[in-house]
């Protein structure tokens, strides 16, 4: 098959599967809400112990070119996907790459608010939620509004998420077009969104960044407890993250 038909292959079943993309969306928000207490952080003094020399601007730096790094890969993955014509099949290899990436960019978001001296108050699921807040609206969370940290899960937030990962879904769905070469358009496109939405995220935790001498001490962040089976596809982004999430921290 040309290449035109197979774009209008893929065309035609896009068409006929609204209903299921709609569908797999709605899975995908509840996938990455489930996922998000689960999602290793390193604090501040971890941070600083593995990268020991750096101030606050060159540890953010590393952490954005390693997350960076990390969605490139995912985007990479989804390159075999290039030669499937079934939306379906498309859609799998799109919801291993979204959930993927929201991992690794959560993990960053949440690694740049305790560089920035910005960790949100409570437990793990509440600022699971403000981290999850951060990443859905790609900003930073002022700590100093307990109504932005507090944020609950309710529709309005769900909605949010939603729009976030449609757009995501409909920006790759080109990269997916067998005559494109589907491993280095994702990779790129990956890198350069998981740097944007870093960039917007430092320039709000600069206007309330606390320097690290006066942070008050703050306690270990709660570790997660066990492995938990990955998703199908989602090998490349836990190696990233440093391995597979647990289940949440005991006690949160």
């Amino acid at each position: 098959m040309t290449g035109a038909g197979r774009l209008g292959s893929v065309k035609r079943g896009v068409r006929k599967s609204g209903e299921s993309a709609k569908a797999a969306i709605g899975h995908i928000a509840d996938l990455i809400i489930e996922n998000a207490p689960r999602i290793p952080v390193r604090d501040l003094a971890t941070l600083r112990k593995q990268f020991p020399g750096l101030g606050p601007e060159e540890l953010a730096d590393k952490l954005v070119a390693g997350a960076s790094k990390g969605s490139a890969t995912v985007g990479a993955g989804i390159g075999a996907a290039a030669m499937m014509p079934v939306p379906p099949a498309m859609l799998a290899e799109l919801a291993a790459e979204v959930t993927g990436v929201a991992a690794i960019e959560m993990k960053l978001v949440a690694e740049l608010h305790e560089v920035y001296g910005q960790r949100p108050p409570g437990g793990l699921g509440q600022r699971s939620t403000a981290y999850l807040t951060s990443w859905t609206e790609e900003r930073g969370i002022d700590v100093s509004h307990p109504t932005t940290v507090n944020a609950a899960l309710g529709g309005q937030m769900k909605r949010e998420l939603r729009q976030q990962i449609t757009k995501r879904m409909a920006r790759d769905l080109p990269s997916l077009v067998p005559f494109m070469v589907g491993a280095a358009v994702g990779a790129v496109m990956n890198r350069r969104d998981t740097r944007k939405l870093a960039e917007r995220v430092r320039k709000d935790l600069r206007k309330r960044q606390v320097p690290w001498d006066r942070l008050p001490e703050l306690p270990p962040l709660e570790r997660q407890v066990g492995p938990r089976k990955a998703l199908p596809g989602e090998p490349e982004a836990w190696n990233a993250l440093g391995g597979p999430p647990g289940p949440p921290a005991e006690g949160s």
